[in-house]
């Protein structure tokens, strides 16, 4: 069912975030950091795939994306919804559901064998397409699934997050200069601001959170 109820963008953001943290997706640990992909060390992690066992949030929150998507692109303005590999491809169902359209999704890289294809499903030239994903933190996951949309000779100038990091401001002009619009429902401030009204975690680790949330790339542990 196509859902038409437009909430507004702080409502949204703040019950995401609850939601996030009413399921522990959300963790803060900044005596024993995180330690990313790429090497940065963190005192936070979110894990967006834990939604998929949460029907009644998972559901609100598939209601609130696609709206978000529908209200900022139009009700017509997509023709296929594709997934990321393997996060994103729950949820690209979901929407894909929700705005009664094909669902597809997108290999990181070839399978290396048969079609050798990065594209599953039916994508055709020419289609608008939506990608989905659980979160974006740079945006370069999303870059990459894009540069493999429109190798099929599809559009893709929208990708939609449950999560967006928000700490990086370079993300959504990098994905601009590429002609992909982010859309998304919270982001890490979002998350504190609910932390801290919620008193689930003591004062001095939602200050390390705060304080690598304004320097990411400068953040270190304290003695």
């Amino acid at each position: 069912m196509i859902p038409s109820s437009f909430a507004d963008r702080a409502t949204v953001a703040r019950l995401t975030a609850r939601m996030l943290l009413d399921i522990e997706a959300v963790h803060f640990n900044a005596a024993e950091p995180f330690t990313f992909a790429s090497g940065m060390r963190a005192p936070t992690y979110i894990d967006c795939r834990k939604l998929i066992s949460f029907p009644r949030i998972r559901s609100c929150l598939m209601d609130f994306l696609t709206c978000r998507v529908m209200e900022d692109a139009g009700l017509e303005a997509f023709d296929n919804v594709a997934g990321g590999e393997t996060a994103g491809i729950p949820f690209a169902a979901l929407v894909a559901e929700r705005m009664a359209l094909p669902m597809s999704y997108v290999r990181k890289k070839p399978k290396g064998y048969g079609r050798n294809a990065r594209i599953e499903g039916a994508m055709s030239e020419g289609q608008r397409v939506l990608l989905v994903e659980d979160l974006t933190t740079d945006g370069g996951s999303k870059l990459s699934f894009v540069e493999a949309i429109r190798e099929t000779g599809a559009d893709c100038g929208h990708t939609a997050v449950i999560f967006y990091y928000g700490i990086f401001p370079e993300t959504e002009p990098r994905l601009a200069e590429h002609g992909v619009k982010l859309h998304y429902l919270c982001t890490w401030w979002d998350v504190l601001a609910e932390a801290r009204r919620e008193s689930g975690f003591d004062a001095g680790t939602l200050d390390a959170v705060e304080a690598f949330l304004r320097a990411p790339r400068d953040w270190a542990p304290s003695a």
